[in-house]
C-alpha cells in the first residue's frame, strides 16, 4: 500500500490563497487568450504570468483528483504550476493548436512524474526498513553463534550480500542506533540521579 498525503493546516492555508488567486483571474476568452499567447511566444514575461494566473484552477482541479496518490493538493498545485509554465513557454514552437488540451497534458504529465518519484522514494524506504530489520537479526544469531561480533563480511555470506550493500546498511543501522541513543539521553535527568545510592545499593 502506498502512503496517504498528509493534510496539515498549513496546507490548507496555501490552498486557500491558491483559490483566492484564481478568483481574482477569471478565465480568458478567446481573443485575449490568442493575444497573450503570440506576447508569452516573443519572451513576454507579463503576459506568460496572466496566463498562468488564467488557468490555475485547471491545475487545481488535476491536483484534486490526484489528491489520494501520495501528495497533498498544494504540493500536486506547486507541481503542476511547473508543467503550466512549460506549457505556456513551449506551446508556440510546439504545432499543437488546442492550448487548454496542451497545457493540461503538460500540467497532468509533470504531476505524474512528481506521484511517480514520490511512490519510488517510499519502496526505497521501505525496503531500506526491512534490509535493516534483516541486517539486525542476523547480527544477532551470529553473535549467539560465534560469541563475537560478526564481521561485515560474515553478515554480508548469511545474507547473501554484497560486502558493499552490507556496508551501506551498517552505516544505516548504526545511525539509527546513535539517534536513538541521543533521544534516550534527552530524558534523562542526571541531577535526579542518585549515584551515591545507586553505588550502596549494590
Amino acid at each position: 500500500m502506498g502512503s496517504q498525503p498528509v493534510h496539515s493546516r498549513g496546507d490548507d492555508a496555501v490552498l486557500r490563497d491558491v483559490r483566492e488567486h484564481t478568483r481574482a483571474n477569471p478565465p480568458l476568452d478567446a481573443g485575449e487568450e490568442s493575444r497573450l499567447l503570440e506576447l508569452a511566444a516573443r519572451g513576454d514575461k507579463a503576459s506568460q504570468e496572466r496566463l498562468v494566473a488564467a488557468k490555475l484552477a485547471m491545475v487545481v482541479r488535476l491536483a484534486e483528483s490526484r489528491d489520494d496518490r501520495g501528495l497533498s493538493v498544494p504540493d500536486l498545485v506547486q507541481e503542476g504550476s511547473i508543467g503550466l509554465v512549460d506549457a505556456v513557454q513551449s506551446f508556440s514552437r510546439s504545432g499543437a493548436q488546442d492550448f487548454d488540451a496542451f497545457a493540461e497534458q503538460k500540467v497532468a504529465e509533470q504531476m505524474d512524474a512528481a506521484l511517480a518519484a514520490e511512490a519510488a522514494a517510499v519502496r526505497d524506504g521501505e525496503l531500506l526498513v526491512t534490509a535493516a530489520n534483516d541486517y539486525e537479526r542476523v547480527e544477532v544469531l551470529l553473535s549467539r553463534e560465534l560469541h563475537r561480533p560478526p564481521t561485515t563480511s560474515e553478515i554480508a555470506e548469511k545474507l547473501e550480500w554484497t560486502v558493499e550493500r552490507t556496508q551501506y546498511v551498517a552505516g544505516v543501522v548504526a545511525e539509527a542506533r546513535r539517534r536513538h541513543d541521543e533521544e534516550l539521553l534527552e530524558f534523562i535527568d542526571p541531577d535526579a540521579i542518585d549515584f551515591d545510592d545507586t553505588v550502596d545499593g549494590e
